[in-house]
């Protein structure tokens, strides 16, 4: 099977693409885009790996699943399209930002700036029908996500992987904390982060600072 993904990528999950599970989701993700609307458009179904090659990855992000609303997702974990209102959640994260390292809230919620920099913005499930919230989130993405994951874990060293909230942190085991930095705290959506625990974790900075120990330039947040 042909997917249309970086090529570095490519050839790490090369092996998935021949899976029984991947052939079906793939025919359910044509059905499903066919008979009915569904996020994010086709051709940016990949678009967390295709900016950010698997060798230039330095941090990652992982979301459950893209924005459900017209205009919204474009591929990537909590980003929005430009012009369009931040939702909740990344405007939490904006705060955050801000408080940590001084940087001012910015005008467009577009974080493909993040990805050009090794930001790996990856949500679990990689599409979403329209008004209906982790709607294809059984259908096999996680399978295929999560061996993208592990591709990381087992190839790659000193990344920072950011995990927020409790779908996310359930991914850790994946990860070998003597070789990386992880960050876990609850999600920066307002249900959980008004909670406590979002606000005030300096994650953003203590990122910085490793990628700093170990040789790499610090993410532009």
């Amino acid at each position: 099977m042909n997917v249309q993904i970086e090529e570095s990528w490519k050839q790490r999950l090369l092996g998935e693409f021949s899976k029984p599970y991947f052939q079906q989701l793939t025919e359910r993700v044509r059905q499903e885009y066919a008979s009915t609307t569904c996020y994010p458009p086709g051709r940016l179904i990949f678009n967390a790996f295709n900016l950010c090659p698997f060798n230039e990855v330095k941090v990652v992000i992982i979301g459950q699943d893209p924005y459900h609303e017209p205009g919204q997702a474009h591929g990537l974990s909590f980003s929005v399209q430009d012009g369009v209102v931040f939702p909740p959640s990344l405007q939490n994260i904006f705060k955050e930002i801000e408080m940590d390292l001084g940087v001012p809230v910015p005008q467009s919620g577009n974080l493909e700036r993040w990805a050009r920099q090794g930001v790996l913005l990856l949500n679990a499930t990689l599409t979403v029908r329209a008004h209906q919230a982790n709607s294809h989130a059984l259908i096999g993405w996680r399978e295929f996500t999560d061996a993208a994951i592990a591709a990381l874990a087992r190839e790659r060293e000193h990344l920072v992987y950011m995990l927020w909230g409790g779908y996310a942190r359930g991914k850790a085991y994946m990860i070998d904390r003597q070789r990386n930095l992880v960050l876990e705290s609850v999600h920066p959506s307002p249900l959980s982060a008004n909670r406590g625990g979002w606000f005030g974790q300096h994650q953003f900075s203590r990122c910085n600072e490793y990628l700093r120990q170990q040789g790499q330039q610090p993410i532009q947040w």
